[in-house]
């Protein structure tokens, strides 16, 4: 697995592209005007409670470690290479959630087959944890439900599906029959998924599941901290809900980090449920990306380059 510059330069040329247009179509003066009334000092507040929720995060991170049984990676390895994953965040098909498995793997030698379950599990749990806040946020506000409804749906269908045996190993089994690379992988889906149900076992999804919710009620605040920089009133439960569908929302959409898409629902939310206005609205949106998205893409990579001092032969090739 090697970082692609080239792919997240265009990833990141299209980020420009799309808070560009939002720019644009908000007013490029009237955007301006905004942000001069901005209390910088907001924006600091939100990026530490966006550095606050990795921290619980990769509390997370060590428990399906230890869970595994793998304790021969230090503390600061393991945060490192648990930070280093958001180096890619913006890259097509989430790729930077295995690349900490990868790390591991060229770091310690540990099969990325027995790690990368840890990534399904962290992504349930975050799934659990953020329809929770939706519920939170939503309580006496019409239409909210509907979403925890949808995203409880497919929680449900999915736990169900890894709890069963039968269910899991049969679409193994399918893939088995698929000629070529897809169908020799089915061996380790085979180890991987063994992993898999022993981290998301009942009295195993408790604890992951706290921390999720913890560290995601963080950035929504991040969200809550900025529009009250700009003078704004937004409560924190509406807060807590906008920023909890528009993340939702962009996880399931297919897309690099969302981008696009959590922006359009986070900005139409605070503007027409919050009745933020349309240069404010958007102001906060960019701004609340950049504490949470952007910045921690910048984690990653000092990450990253702190992990590479410490195992010189990391991306050497």
């Amino acid at each position: 697995m090697k970082l692609s510059l080239r792919n997240m330069l265009l990833i990141m040329l299209f980020a420009v592209a799309v808070y560009g247009a939002y720019a644009v179509y908000s007013g490029l003066g009237k955007l301006g005007e905004t942000l001069l009334r901005f209390s910088w000092a907001s924006f600091a507040a939100a990026c530490g409670l966006a550095f606050g929720n990795y921290v619980l995060r990769y509390l997370k991170w060590e428990f399906y470690l230890s869970k595994l049984g793998i304790r021969s990676v230090g503390k600061v390895d393991s945060f490192l290479t648990f930070l280093s994953g958001f180096v890619l965040t913006v890259t097509p098909g989430k790729v930077g959630e295995v690349f900490k498995s990868w790390v591991l793997f060229e770091t310690h030698e540990i099969p990325m087959a027995r790690t990368a379950p840890i990534v399904v599990a962290e992504r349930v749990t975050d799934l659990i944890g953020i329809i929770t806040l939706i519920v939170l946020g939503s309580l006496g506000f019409a239409g909210g439900l509907v979403w925890a409804g949808v995203g409880s749906t497919l929680v449900c269908t999915l736990l169900v599906v890894i709890a069963s045996p039968t269910l899991s190993l049969g679409i193994v089994g399918e893939i088995e029959k698929i000629p070529g690379r897809i169908g020799r992988a089915a061996p380790k889906l085979r180890e991987a998924y063994e992993s898999l149900r022993l981290m998301l076992r009942a009295n195993n999804l408790a604890v992951p599941t706290l921390l999720s919710i913890a560290a995601w009620s963080l950035e929504c605040l991040a969200l809550w901290v900025i529009l009250r920089g700009f003078g704004e009133e937004t409560s924190v439960p509406l807060c807590v809900f906008f920023y909890a569908t528009s993340t939702l929302v962009g996880a399931i959409v297919p897309v690099p980090g969302g981008l696009g898409v959590t922006e359009s629902a986070l900005q139409g939310q605070m503007h027409e449920v919050g009745h933020v206005s349309q240069a404010t609205s958007t102001a906060a949106m960019m701004l609340v990306r950049f504490a949470t998205l952007w910045f921690a893409v910048l984690v990653g990579f000092v990450a990253l380059t702190a992990l590479k001092r410490r195992h010189k032969g990391l991306l050497a090739g």
